[in-house]
Parts: structure tokens; sequence; C-alpha cells
């Protein structure tokens, strides 16, 4: 008697499911989706190791040598020595970097000399950050002399036995006479071809006891050839 009463009461629930029609939920299985990361492209950065062989490349496909400084005060042109070929790439190199874009002649010692590619502005330190840090061994045996208007390159402020260059400075000698101290000891890879007389107006401006000038000089650089 039991048995037929369970069986009945099954029976019922059964017909009752069937009769309010309801769908019955089906159980999904999410299937685990693996994403992959996002690679992240590597970003050539010059430095010691790299920066001969990268340079010994690009001079060969980069042969452009005549660079135009604009300055507020006007315009100077250079032409870079083709047989210092490692500056020479370089200035060609930062110049398409748009490096000096808005660089300081940060420098500037009346009669003697005017430097720039410097400052303390958080722009310029992001820009080298984005390029890289490295330093250009010196050529100073190509039997260029520090005539008045030769471009040369600084030695960095890091101490260094082997007078290692500064790759994003260089300075114009304005010294009427030249200054020949400075043979052995600084890389010589360019000449003023025109607008010297801009280089004399920079030179003669007043500078406060870090010998940059009262009113910043601002320039930037372009190619002309």
């Amino acid at each position: 008697m039991k048995i037929l009463i369970i069986i009945g009461l099954l029976s019922f629930i059964s017909c009752k499911d069937i009769s309010n029609n309801k769908p019955t939920k089906k159980i999904v299985l999410k299937k685990e989706i693996k994403i992959k990361p996002i690679e992240k492209k590597k970003v050539f950065l010059l430095n010691d190791e790299n920066v001969i062989p990268f340079f010994y490349n690009y001079e060969k496909n980069n042969q452009e040598n005549l660079v135009r400084i604009i300055t507020d005060y006007g315009n100077i042109d250079i032409e870079l020595f083709e047989n210092t070929p490692y500056h020479r790439a370089n200035f060609i190199f930062l110049t398409k970097k748009n490096y000096f874009e808005g660089e300081y002649f940060h420098r500037v010692v009346k009669d003697f000399i005017i430097q720039g590619g410097n400052s303390d502005n958080l722009s310029t330190s992001k820009k080298r950050r984005a390029i890289g840090r490295y330093l250009l061994p010196p050529d100073t045996k190509k039997g260029y002399k520090h005539h008045r208007g030769i471009v040369s390159m600084p030695s960095s402020e890091i101490e260094n036995p082997h007078k290692l260059a500064s790759p994003y400075e260089f300075f114009i000698v304005q010294k009427k006479d030249g200054a020949y101290h400075l043979d052995g000891n600084y890389t010589a890879f360019g000449k003023v071809i025109k607008g010297m007389n801009v280089v004399d107006i920079i030179s003669n401006l007043e500078t406060d006891k870090r010998e940059w000038p009262l009113d910043n000089v601002r320039f930037k650089t372009v190619i002309i050839n």
C-alpha cells in the first residue's frame, strides 16, 4: 500500500511539472578563456655597447652634412666633416629625432665659445631617456684645429680617462684667434659656413654666474641639404 502511495506521489509531481510547461534549466559549463598578454614592443635605446655599430650603419644611409641652427638672433649654418663619421652621424641623428627642438645655448663664454644642447628642464631628460644613454669616443687625429667657427663636442660630465664625449651637446669656437689649447682633447666635427655674426651676438649676451644667458637663447636644428 505504501509503495502505491509513493508511486502515486511521484506521478503527481511529474505530471505537475509537465502541466506547468516550465522549461528545465540547462547547466552550461563555462569554458576557461585564456587571454594572451599583450606583448610590448621592445624599444631600441642607444648605449655604450651598441652605439658604434649603430652609427656605423646609420652614417652610410644618412649622408647629409649641412645643418642650420635656428635662433631668435638669426641662423647659423654649419658643415659637418665627413671624416669624423660617428660625430657627424650623431648630430644628424639627433637633428632628425628633433632632440635640439627648443634646446638652449646653456653656456656662453665671451671671447671663447657658445655651447648648446643641455638644460635642467624635465623635457630634456625625457628626450634623452627616449634615445638612450651613451658616450662617443674622441676622434681627434684628423688634423682639425679649434679655429674660430669650429664646431666641437665637449667631454662628458662623467669622469672618464678616455675623454669620451657628451653626444647631446656641442660648442662653437667664437674666439677670434682660435682656441688651440682645446686641440687633442675635444673632437672638432664641423665648422660654421654662415652666421658667425650670430655666434658673436650670442657670445656677448650677459650671463649669470653659471655662464647661462640671462635671456634664454633657444634654438632648433634642421637639415638643409
